[in-house]
């Protein structure tokens, strides 16, 4: 089975069970403080998981596009990937345990569908804690669809519970499907340690709303979400245990190996330089290639972009690829297989193309200012010092003890070198963990605020500067908002003073918030804007400031999720603490509002 049939069959599967087909949102999400990018079909729908209205109903399903870094040491086997695909389905506050239960079972077993072998299939359950009990509703189904006891695991909550996303919110127990991807022989019992036994489709049901004092109370609205990784699932039916030979990976992989003369599979520590070149790439040209296009830069999203591809560059060096600027060689490739499914990145690949090479081109010169140094050092090498050499140059340990051995010099303490580098690895993910609160999630009255402020932001940009202004990114927190826009120049004080006046004079007027759900382009053709990732027919909602039926012309059209206050008048008074640069062509605001 091909990626492009099972994506298109999942979907098409959920749309007879009466889902509206949506489509996948950006991989850098709107409004949430929370995290660099989406990280799972559910993470754009959150505010609908918590009771907010979708335009398109209480049934949906989707392909989602997901960039997940906490990972990112683990790939280079085979089946880590920091880019992937997120098959999901969701019942908001509708159908709930059986009837997505039986659905998944339909699809992976009816041969109208995946056809999976039903013998080779086993489930997991959640087994029940102090928190919430034994999920037996959950088991009953698995047995009522005949799957036997020993195929069904009861498992505690690091294995089969989902959320809250923070320290409060919605969560519940999940059950896990597997699929046994070893031998012919199917072992009765199933073992979920046992890796052969691979997760291929994850059912979430949240019934519960953890509160800060810790307590678990079951939700009024009680929400399905569901997630499928294409990837590994494609590997499995086509019965491969390494998802780079699936034809996601294939062809980018058979470019590797003519650009470094190897072969895949010839030696485990090539085999892994392969899939992290692959992956990375990958990785990079959908980050690059989003709509909201991001450049490789020092901060936030800019600077995973830039470490993904100097971490490929790093790998291209092991494998001896001499080819200067190779890294399009492989965009090109990895747009080709799925401009179909994803159209942007064809039409941003000059973008894309266009980053590669400059940073390429900058790593190049990093590197060899790094072999200079480790060139002029004439004795051995502390793991503190070649620590350093990897965080500064970005040079692997193997390549600075490559370069040192040459001169018959060595690594002392290499132990150092490990320490340091957990240490690292500690605080970017207490960073990630820690670094903002708030989020998707986060309807308090200031968010609500700062969130109509952005409309007026931007409806003000493109009223001193231009209707080339096009929002993107933002980042909002009860006390701030930061909001990215496309502008190749610095801002003058008397454009950021104009900005401001005009935001605070629609703000004065208390104009009222008016949201219309219609589909995408009655939306467009009424002058909404926004990033329009949504498909032509698609519903969508458009947030009005200002309406022709008051007597004046609309101050901002634009489609948005919400929440936003109802009027302008409770925002209170708009003001820039700072504009400057967040990447090639994209400037940044910072603001908050004043009581």
């Amino acid at each position: 089975m091909k990626a492009n049939e099972l994506r298109q069959k999942y979907l098409d599967f959920f749309k007879s069970k009466g889902h509206a087909i949506i489509t996948s949102a950006s991989l850098i999400p709107d409004n949430d403080p929370t995290v660099l990018f989406t990280t799972a079909g559910m993470h754009p729908l959150v505010p609908y998981l918590m009771g907010e209205k979708h335009p398109e109903g209480n049934r949906l399903v989707n392909a989602q596009k997901c960039i997940r870094t906490s990972d990112i040491d683990e790939v280079g086997d085979t089946v880590h990937h920091t880019f992937f695909e997120m098959l999901g389905n969701w019942s908001l506050g509708n159908y709930f345990k059986k009837e997505a239960i039986t659905w998944s079972w339909e699809f992976l077993t009816d041969e109208k569908w995946i056809n999976l072998d039903k013998n080779r299939i086993a489930v997991s359950v959640f087994a029940g804690d102090a928190d919430a009990p034994f999920d037996q509703e959950a088991y009953n189904i698995w047995k009522e669809i005949d799957i036997a006891s020993d195929r069904i695991a009861k498992l505690p909550k690091k294995d089969n519970w989902w959320g809250p996303a923070g320290i409060t919110g919605p969560c519940g127990p999940d059950t896990e499907m597997f699929y046994w991807a070893g031998s012919k022989y199917v072992p009765e019992k199933f073992y979920s340690e046992d890796k052969k036994w691979v997760e291929i489709w994850n059912d979430v049901f949240m019934q519960y709303y953890k509160n800060e004092n810790g307590i678990y109370k079951p939700l009024p609205q009680q929400n399905v979400d569901t997630g499928m990784g294409l990837e590994r699932t494609l590997a499995v039916i086509n019965g491969l245990d390494d998802n780079y030979q699936s034809e996601l990976f294939i062809n980018i992989i058979k470019k590797i190996e003519e650009l470094s003369d190897k072969k895949y599979g010839h030696a485990d520590d090539i085999t892994r330089a392969m899939r992290i070149i692959a992956d990375h790439i990958k990785a990079s040209v959908f980050i690059i290639g989003d709509d909201k296009g991001i450049a490789p830069s020092n901060t936030d999203q800019g600077y995973i972009v830039r470490r993904l591809i100097r971490r490929a560059i790093r790998y291209g060096k092991q494998l001896e690829i001499e080819k200067q600027l190779w890294t399009k060689d492989l965009a090109q490739i990895i747009i080709n297989d799925y401009k179909e499914a994803y159209p942007e990145l064809e039409k941003n690949k000059n973008f894309i193309f266009k980053n590669l090479e400059i940073e390429e081109n900058k790593f190049s010169k990093t590197l060899v200012i790094g072999e200079r140094k480790i060139a002029l050092t004439n004795t051995a090498i502390t793991g503190t010092v070649a620590f350093n050499l990897y965080q500064t140059y970005g040079f692997p340990l193997e390549m600075t003890k490559e370069i040192i051995a040459k001169k018959g010099l060595k690594i002392i303490n290499e132990e150092d070198f490990q320490k340091e580098l957990k240490r690292h690895q500690d605080l970017s993910r207490t960073a990630s963990a820690g670094k903002f609160k708030g989020g998707l999630a986060d309807a308090s009255e200031e968010t609500k605020k700062l969130h109509t402020a952005a409309h007026l932001l931007l409806a003000s940009l493109r009223k001193v500067l231009g209707d080339h202004v096009q929002q993107k990114g933002s980042n909002i927190t009860p006390e701030r908002l930061r909001f990215d826009f496309s502008h190749p120049n610095k801002l003058t004080d008397e454009q950021k003073n104009e900005v401001e006046k005009l935001v605070n004079e629609a703000i004065n007027a208390n104009l009222p918030v008016i949201i219309n759900e219609m589909p995408l382009f009655e939306a467009k053709k009424g002058g909404a804007i926004g990033v329009f990732t949504s498909k032509y027919g698609e519903r969508v909602k458009v947030y009005i400031i200002g309406d022709s039926l008051s007597g004046q012309s609309a101050f901002s059209k634009e489609i948005c999720g919400g929440p936003h206050a109802d009027r302008t008048g409770r925002l209170g008074k708009f003001k820039i603490k700072k504009e400057q640069s967040s990447s090639a062509g994209v400037r940044r605001i910072k603001a908050i509002l004043l009581s």
